[in-house]
């Protein structure tokens, strides 16, 4: 199979896909619920190819992915919540270098509401501008400043509040 050219349309959406993945994952909260939203961001972009004016392609594929997620959580909350079989044959997810930072780390973001996540995760993690993420999320850009000023405030909060261990200082 070939790759497509980097200034083709396939190849600017090929391009892509490393930030697509980091932010349906940090909306889902799940890897796997991540890459599901991730494929079906993908397919509804090429399918809708046409429909694309040559402006900010970042932003509409972002556009689409944000409007996919809600339009899903919604379906979600109208089905109810399924049960998991078993997961004895799962493989088990690569240990990170201090387990317990990254699960506090982890913790203090999923504690987070999914409008101050998916702006944090936006500007501090992908590097957009204020402006981007306020197209993409369709809100004004003071929003996106004070949820960003908010869920930056919220983390350091509950990242200071896990913190079990007290120093003593030496008399």
């Amino acid at each position: 199979m070939k790759t497509p050219a980097p200034e083709s349309f396939e190849g600017q959406i090929l391009a892509l896909l490393p930030s697509l993945r980091r932010y349906s994952r940090s909306l889902t909260r799940s890897d796997a619920d991540g890459e599901d939203l991730l494929q079906d961001c993908v397919e509804k972009v090429l399918a809708r190819r046409g429909q694309w004016r040559g402006l900010n392609l970042r932003g509409w594929v972002l556009t689409i992915m944000t409007n996919l997620y809600r339009n899903g959580r919604r379906g979600k909350a109208r089905d109810g919540m399924l049960e998991l079989d078993a997961a004895g044959d799962m493989a088990a997810p690569e240990a990170p270098a201090d387990p317990l930072e990254r699960t506090r780390l982890d913790n203090a973001l999923n504690s987070l509401s999914e409008e101050y996540r998916a702006v944090l995760m936006l500007v501090v993690i992908e590097g957009y501008s204020y402006s981007e993420v306020a197209a993409a999320l369709d809100i004004p850009i003071g929003t996106v400043m004070s949820r960003l000023s908010r869920a930056r405030r919220r983390v350091a909060e509950h990242l200071k509040a896990d913190n079990i261990i007290t120093l003593r200082r030496p008399k």
